[in-house]
């Protein structure tokens, strides 16, 4: 391989560091739009570098698909819900993992041609790249099907599954090892093809609120195949681009198990070992004591406190603008209101803060389940609209439960919640929340944004 030309590793190093600058700028509301431009920016620069200083072949195709491929991230992105962020992003993650073990395959073919001497480290990261970005091509594939729902959300087993994970797992290992040993192409396709196997076996027992764990998971392995292609291509900016991604990865899929108060390998295994992360998901017909929205505009009219737990409901009804112009409402008239936000509420991390910031609420409004909990219980009334499982009390009180010992939102702790439900059916675990039955709880069937309108209009009529 010729040697890269200084003025290209420069760049690749400017662009290395701009994707670093793009990561910090990520983790803060205020700086987060302008970090995601700097690293596109960034990736823009390190995809056009080659047309310059490397002689391509077949570049009409090339170019071909880079303007198919951008015409369809384009039209994705502007015509994708916020409800269906989390089903773009697996999608988005899948598609990354599936072209490097693409590339890597196209690499094996010319380290494979009669004379060429590669070294075990080249092979080797092939072989991981190979093998890990089909793992999570197909778990990708899956999680997408299932936050889509042309899957169940329940764990889907079958007789002998531990068996043929082990036997795919044995089976990705040994055809690695194989290809280290003697490079040959038709290793490298049957270890593909065994790593699609085992990237469906891997997620396919995955139900519930578990998904996007794993879709954090899936996110880290293709970030760790393309830091292994940056070391098959010699490219720096892949390695580091992909480290990044992978330690980043690795580090959110650590902070939302931890949030659920499981262990990453409970989350993956659990269902072979009998356990569940989806109930029987069965709507209660015990009765409950509802209201109608001036009732509930009176409870919050006269509240001092009030705190909002928003969840993936109020993504589905499109309820977040309305919910702000409430808070507004509220604020003007003296009360003290602040949004309680859980780590996995919603469909992935950071679902509710990109929901509430499309809707212009205020950063400093936002407060994290640890900094919030011990405020319920001085609140006069708690507003959940869309949550049910990250304030089912099951989590502390049952232990036969799927979201047994997941940290909450302390919500029964105050003095009156009203809960904004489209019906009785559970949560995403599928289980019932005894909260709903308390006496200090109050619902408030309908959309929620039909209902947030009307309650909105009965705030502003006191």
């Amino acid at each position: 391989m010729s040697a890269t030309p200084t003025w290209v590793q420069l760049v690749y190093l400017a662009c290395a560091v701009c994707f670093i600058l793009a990561l910090k700028g990520l983790s803060g509301p205020r700086t987060a739009r302008t970090g995601n431009l700097i690293g596109a920016a960034a990736a823009v620069v390190a995809c056009a570098v080659p047309f310059f200083y490397l002689d391509l072949l077949h570049v009409p195709w090339i170019l071909g698909a880079i303007v198919i491929g951008t015409a369809g991230g384009v039209f994705g992105a502007q015509r994708v819900q916020m409800t269906q962020m989390p089903q773009m992003v697996a999608l988005f993650n899948g598609v990354g993992g599936g072209a490097a073990a693409l590339v890597a395959l196209l690499e094996l073919h010319e380290l494979a041609a009669p004379g060429h001497d590669a070294g075990w480290f080249i092979l080797a990261a092939t072989a991981f790249t190979i093998f890990v970005g089909s793992v999570s091509f197909a778990g990708s594939a899956v999680t997408f099907a299932k936050l889509q729902e042309l899957l169940s959300s329940a764990p889907l087993v079958f007789p002998g599954l531990a068996v043929a994970f082990g036997v795919a797992l044995v089976a990705g290992v040994g055809l690695s090892t194989q290809l280290v040993l003697d490079a040959a192409m038709w290793v490298g396709i049957v270890l593909c093809l065994v790593g699609l196997v085992f990237g469906l076996l891997l997620v396919l027992p995955v139900g519930g609120a578990d998904v996007p764990i794993v879709i954090s998971l899936l996110n880290a392995f293709t970030g760790l195949t393309v830091a292994a292609g940056g070391y098959v291509l010699d490219n720096v900016v892949l390695l580091v681009a992909g480290t990044l991604v992978g330690a980043s990865g690795t580090f959110l899929t650590l902070l939302m198990a931890r949030a659920m108060g499981r262990s990453v390998a409970n989350i993956l295994f659990g269902a072979l070992k009998g356990g569940s992360t989806l109930g029987a998901g069965v709507a209660s017909d015990r009765p409950v004591k509802s209201a109608n929205p001036e009732d509930v505009a009176i409870m919050l009219g006269y509240a001092d406190r009030v705190i909002i737990v928003p969840g993936y409901g109020l993504a589905v009804a499109q309820a977040q603008h309305g919910l702000r112009e409430l808070v507004d409402v509220l604020l003007e008239r003296g009360s003290e209101v602040d949004y309680a936000i859980h780590p996995v509420a919603g469909r992935m991390p950071g679902h509710m803060n990109v929901l509430l910031a499309e809707a212009q609420v205020p950063y400093e409004q936002l407060k994290e389940m640890d900094d919030i909990n011990g405020e319920f219980k001085e609140a006069d009334v708690v507003l959940v609209v869309g949550a049910n499982d990250v304030v089912n009390p099951a989590a502390r009180t049952s232990p036969g439960a799927p979201i047994y010992g997941m940290p909450i939102l302390n919500v029964d702790e105050a003095r009156h919640v009203v809960f904004m439900k489209r019906s009785m059916r559970p949560g995403f675990a599928g289980i019932e929340n005894e909260l709903l039955f308390e006496e200090n709880t109050t619902l408030l069937f309908g959309d929620a944004k039909d209902s947030m309108g009307k309650l909105l209009n009965a705030v502003k009529a006191l």
